[in-house]
């Protein structure tokens, strides 16, 4: 029985659909951070985000930047951004990111409409969801 068990186990994985570049597209948007979880298997959970990503792509370079909701609907931001640019090596997207003299790149590990997750080099993954907004108060 655990045998079968295992064998069904390692064909979902096997199933589970790569990112496609088309899926790229995705990341463009506000995003929150969800969950951080760290190599020793512990995790920190966000419910309540004061800042929020922007990340704009076009043709797998692009910009991430942090922005600040506020109650009136808009933004508050500063010039800082990370600029980056999306490859693929070996199956998987890396993203690599340039600021000034810092250099780093995550590995891409699932993307869809509403939710996106990454690793970095320290083996932490991020999970991110698209930011709802609230309604702005007039």
């Amino acid at each position: 029985m655990t045998r079968t068990l295992v064998i069904l186990l390692v064909l979902i994985a096997g199933c589970k659909e790569n990112i496609k570049e088309a899926d790229l597209d995705h990341l463009n948007g506000y995003w929150e951070i969800a969950v951080v979880r760290f190599p020793d298997g512990g995790e920190k959970t966000y419910s309540v985000n004061t800042s929020v990503d922007f990340i704009e792509m076009k043709n797998t370079k692009g910009f991430r930047k942090k922005v600040q909701p506020n109650l009136t609907g808009t933004y508050r931001t500063s010039n800082d951004a990370e600029q980056f640019a999306i490859v693929k090596k070996g199956g998987s997207f890396l993203i690599q990111y340039s600021n000034g003299p810092n250099q780093w790149e995550e590995q891409l590990l699932e993307i869809s409409e509403n939710r996106f997750s990454v690793k970095n080099q320290e083996d932490i993954t991020y999970i991110y969801h698209r930011f709802q907004p609230p309604k702005p108060i007039r």
